[in-house]
């Protein structure tokens, strides 16, 4: 246990003094610009990103044929030290490189923030509640990690008279950032589908875009401020949230046929989220993180219906979403602080 805290203490020292430097540097009018150029810098940036492919690599391996991802995770001081290490690795770049190849979601995971696993400790079922008061939400859901949907989360809104396929398609302009998604703030989840942007979404045919042939599930951040207009005029902010809260300025919508949705991951923004279903039906798996699972419910499950709003923190915990009963999935979604 003594190596262990030495161990955590040097990596926290290591990575204070780096920042220390480095805010010294920006005192002296020393641009990061101009800080990477140093020849010394460079050399530490080689070896940081040679170690951290190696380090990479030999943990995808470890981890693929003996499951030491796994128990990792069940050692909490681990994942601990790994996630201050990777802050260390992180930070080193300047907050200006370039990630050329994404990593694989179980490399993410085994260095994302631990999880206070108190978060689910006494958490045995999803609260389903109505009528819900803000002071409420505040006390019981807001910023507690736990999991619950309101079943009238949706009153007052025309969203579902007006959300569909034909819709989205027609508030959406060929040149719109959203089409293409290559701008960085506009994101497209193809999931199965096979399509790699909303544009060849929307110039499928109409017999799958009826439900009548390839199934398909697919989701997009809504960067397109003019569309954002639009969709706004038929939802609102959640009657529920706090008046000091925000919602993100970028909302998600996601869509697809029955049989399909999300495989179970966990997401890596910046606050808890809310997500309304428009039309058709889901059920929601989550799970804990693997640290907490010697002390948490191993899974929960939950439908959401039309009309249902589901709040989650999915920073925290692993969900898994499938569109069930016979009418396509239409749901929006947002962060809020």
């Amino acid at each position: 246990m003594a190596e262990e805290k030495g161990l955590e203490v040097d990596l926290e020292k290591l990575t204070d003094a780096f920042r220390a430097l480095r805010e010294k540097a920006k005192e002296l009018g020393i641009k990061d610009s101009h800080l990477v150029k140093i020849s010394s810098v460079k050399s530490l940036q080689k070896k940081r990103v040679t170690f951290f492919v190696l380090t990479t690599a030999i943990f995808g391996l470890v981890g693929i044929f003996s499951g030491v991802a796994f128990l990792l995770h069940r050692h909490e001081f681990i994942h601990h030290s790994l996630f201050k290490f990777s802050q260390y690795l992180i930070d080193f770049s300047m907050d200006k490189d370039i990630c050329l190849v994404p990593y694989p979601e179980i490399i993410l995971d085994m260095f994302r923030p631990p999880v206070n696993c108190s978060v689910c400790k006494e958490v045995h079922k999803v609260d389903r509640v109505s009528a819900l008061s803000k002071e409420e939400f505040l006390r019981k859901y807001a910023y507690t990690a736990r999991p619950v949907v309101i079943t009238d989360g949706t009153k007052d809104w025309t969203a579902s008279e007006y959300f569909s396929f034909k819709y989205f398609k027609s508030i959406y302009s060929p040149d719109s950032p959203v089409m293409s998604s290559e701008d960085s703030n506009c994101q497209f989840f193809p999931y199965q589908s096979g399509y790699t942007a909303l544009e060849e979404v929307f110039n499928m045919s109409e017999k799958d875009a009826n439900m009548e042939g390839k199934p398909w599930y697919i989701g997009w951040s809504n960067c397109d401020s003019s569309a954002a207009n639009e969709l706004r005029k038929h939802y609102n902010m959640p009657y529920f949230l706090p008046e000091t809260s925000e919602s993100s300025k970028t909302d998600w919508v996601f869509m697809g046929c029955p049989g399909y949705g999300a495989h179970l991951h966990i997401d890596a923004v910046g606050n808890p989220s809310w997500q309304a279903q428009i039309k058709g039906t889901k059920k929601w798996t989550l799970e804990p993180p693997p640290e907490c699972s010697h002390i948490c419910d191993p899974k929960l499950e939950v439908i959401v219906n039309t009309g249902e709003i589901i709040v989650l923190d999915t920073n925290k915990w692993f969900h898994q979403t499938d569109i069930i009963g016979k009418e396509m999935s239409i749901t929006i979604g947002s962060e809020y602080d």
